[in-house]
């Protein structure tokens, strides 16, 4: 998978780049010169959603090739834009440690047969691998779980050769539990709104406490002592 890119100005308008198609990017790793880059905006979208953030991409600059992973991607919070890249060049020879989205299979007859609720307890996980042998994705399958109360732990992930996980294998991945009753979710609301009412009655407790405490700082404020 390959990206092409050019080299850009340091103290170059990120703003007018992006008008004009590219996105600004920067180029760093161990050992590594930085490199400030442009990229058509297209191009990249397209490469990304192929790639993830855990795939090796090889950035293509005046004919040379650098294997990087796109580290991060930052965004507009309005419009959703791309505003910047950061690439990440790796060695081939090195292996990284990097976090790999798990990729939940299967129907669980626990799901199916008998009403229960899949509970996700992670959505990825840390892998150490040569940047050739980093697996785009993990399964994990759910059909494996029969009964209501069955997990699935990171052993029971079917790891590549020449890939492990600094994950300890005991770590639940996904479990399926009973769905809560009317009853049961009726209670859990009622703890949760008086959970609300005890720290609104705490906070007015300590703004008191606080507006007191002011006031007695005051000059000539006057002095309230605790009657005997």
């Amino acid at each position: 998978m390959e990206l092409q890119v050019q080299k850009r100005e340091s103290s170059g308008k990120a703003a007018a780049l992006r008008r004009s198609g590219l996105v600004p990017a920067e180029l760093y790793g161990k050992g590594v010169e930085n490199l400030h880059l442009a990229i058509p905006t297209k191009e990249f979208k397209k490469v990304f959603k192929e790639s993830g953030e855990n795939t090796i991409v090889n950035v293509v600059l005046a004919g040379k090739k650098y294997p990087v992973i796109i580290h991060e991607v930052s965004y507009d919070s309005v419009s959703g834009d791309i505003l910047n890249v950061d690439l990440y060049q790796v060695r081939m020879d090195e292996k990284i440690k990097i976090s790999v989205p798990l990729e939940f299979i299967g129907v669980s007859p626990a799901i199916k047969e008998k009403n229960g609720l899949l509970v996700k307890s992670l959505h990825e996980i840390e892998v150490e691998a040569l940047p050739a042998d980093i697996p785009h994705s993990l399964q994990i399958d759910i059909s494996k779980i029969t009964e209501i109360g069955q997990s699935l732990y990171v052993k029971d992930l079917a790891l590549p050769e020449n890939v492990k996980t600094t994950v300890s294998l005991e770590t639940v991945v996904v479990t399926v539990t009973a769905k809560l009753t009317e009853e049961q979710e009726l209670a859990m609301q009622q703890a949760a709104g008086a959970g609300v009412e005890s720290v609104k009655v705490e906070s007015e407790e300590k703004k008191a406490e606080r507006d007191a405490a002011k006031a007695a700082a005051q000059p000539g404020a006057p002095t309230v002592e605790a009657a005997k």
